[in-house]
């Protein structure tokens, strides 16, 4: 399978405009009448977290919106749509449903949609389908990938120069492959600044959960840890609360959230006293809006990658700190513009499984 990097096009893309804040909620795609067979159209399947989890599903859907705008497309079969799942048996079946609505290019949003697009591709051979977050090895389908572990490398960073207990946290959604980067990349940066600093890391089991997430930070909080970094959609809402509930209760606590995915700085607003503040320490941005609209402008288009891995990294601006700054201090942003120009340049290689992590020296 080829493997293509990213680059001029994700930069003037990123320089295009903003991207449009997500909205409705129609978890069923269809409209009545006849697709105009003019119109190059666009569906998406989310997986449970949702495409209102504030995070993945949410990114995706803005860049879905944002093509449907450029191309003067409508919400609904004969533009652009989605379907939520509500569960992991639901991503079959919803996919299944954007392919007899005759949707042009068909995305399943996150690695949990790897098999089921696996074997829908298989069986619908005319189709083309999008992964993101994962490989699937088929003609018919494009591969989305991005270097998490680097932008979880740089929040790490200043996770490290903000923590005053020296104990810091990491909440996941699913172990495995992928939130492992998360993790890795995350510890490796709070590391390189730290040695000495301990690093908890604990998983929800779930994207969607934020109940748990929200009794996972209240736990680690208690412990003495004063920044959490979670790589959790949805589940990742309950981190939020617990953080506000607490800088509800003392304000002058320092008590810090790491956003994920998109920028989740609006997820931190909270009142205290009568006064606002904001839990939002930064967020590792993941450009999940540019990626979906870039590869569909470019089935639009005529060029389609079926069949390629198309890598998003720090090097083609896929992923990055987020532009809120109004949390970091001056000497952690420092330190991150130093240590991207050592990603960059490869003098240094940021882990992306625990082994290479354990393999690192600090």
């Amino acid at each position: 399978m080829k493997k293509r990097k990213f680059g001029m096009a994700l930069s003037l893309v990123l320089a295009a405009g903003t991207i449009l804040g997500a909205c409705g909620n129609d978890e069923e795609s269809g409209s009545n009448g006849e697709k105009e067979k003019d119109k190059f159209t666009v569906g998406m399947v989310t997986d449970i977290g949702g495409v209102d989890d504030k995070s993945f599903n949410q990114s995706a859907w803005e860049g879905l919106q944002e093509f449907g705008k450029e191309n003067d497309l409508e919400k609904g079969k004969d533009g652009f749509n989605y379907v939520q799942s509500k569960s992991d048996a639901d991503y079959a079946t919803n996919l299944n449903t954007l392919v007899r609505n005759d949707f042009d290019l068909i995305y399943g949003i996150g690695y949990l949609l790897a098999e089921p697009l696996g074997k829908v591709a298989d069986q619908r051979k005319d189709s083309n389908f999008a992964i993101v977050d994962s490989v699937v090895e088929k003609p018919n389908v494009a591969s989305i990938t991005f270097t998490e572990q680097q932008g979880s490398f740089l929040v790490g960073v200043i996770a490290a120069h903000t923590t005053k207990s020296n104990k810091i946290g990491f909440v996941g959604g699913v172990d495995g492959t992928l939130i492992n980067k998360f993790e890795a990349g995350f510890i490796a940066g709070v590391k390189s600044v730290k040695p000495d600093a301990d690093v908890k890391v604990q998983y929800a089991g779930s994207f969607g959960a934020a109940d748990k997430g929200q009794a996972i930070a209240s736990s680690m909080y208690s412990s003495g840890i004063d920044v959490i970094y979670h790589a959790s959609g949805g589940t990742g809402n309950g981190v939020f609360a617990a953080a506000k509930e607490l800088k509800k209760k003392d304000p002058n606590s320092n008590i810090w959230v790491i956003g994920v995915d998109r920028d989740q700085f609006e997820e931190g607003n909270v009142e205290a006293d009568g006064k606002p503040y904001n839990v939002t320490l930064t967020s590792m941005v993941k450009r999940v809006d540019i990626a979906v609209k870039d590869l569909a402008d470019k089935a639009k288009a005529g060029d389609f990658p079926g069949g390629e891995v198309i890598e998003y990294g720090l090097e083609e601006n896929g992923v990055s700190i987020a532009d809120h700054k109004e949390n970091v201090s001056e000497d952690a942003m420092k330190a991150v513009d130093e240590w991207t120009e050592k990603i960059k340049s490869g003098e240094i290689k940021v882990p992306a499984t625990r082994d290479e992590l354990k393999a690192m020296k600090f």
